[in-house]
């Protein structure tokens, strides 16, 4: 894939990504049933906060506000193999999107949120930190 193939970073090209990743998480063997208990009959509201969500960590837009760890620290039954699956697809969705610099940007963003929620329910360091994350820049 060529520079020119990949998305633009902006609004449209957020949406698509939350939109196509989001799509293949509820399709997912271990993710879906998790993610349809919780939001049952509230996916498009959900995937609107989502795409705000995702324009404020990485283009700064400002739109979201909300208690994203007190948000997921409710759900049940999450284990270790919950988060390397979505750390995974999210891996393949950016990296298929994007060109390597801005997927990058968005994938040390979400081993960062990640990171923080495996913490608060599990009380260790998760297996998919790798150097990069750990010397990464904070996100907004």
């Amino acid at each position: 894939m060529t520079e020119k193939d990949f998305l633009e970073p902006g609004t449209e090209s957020m949406a698509l990504l939350v939109h196509s990743f989001y799509a293949d998480v509820r399709a997912h063997p271990l993710l879906g049933p998790v993610f349809e208990a919780a939001l049952h009959g509230r996916w498009d509201a959900h995937l609107a906060r989502l795409v705000d969500f995702w324009c404020t960590v990485a283009l700064g837009a400002r739109s979201f506000k909300g208690d994203v760890f007190g948000k997921h620290m409710q759900l049940t039954g999450i284990t270790p193999a919950h988060f390397a699956a979505w750390v995974g697809l999210w891996q393949e969705h950016t990296g298929r999107l994007f060109a390597p610099d801005f997927a990058q940007e968005l994938q040390v963003a979400a081993h960062g949120i990640a990171r923080n929620l495996f913490r608060g329910y599990f009380g260790a360091e998760p297996a998919f930190v790798g150097a990069r994350d750990k010397d990464a820049a904070p996100h907004p």
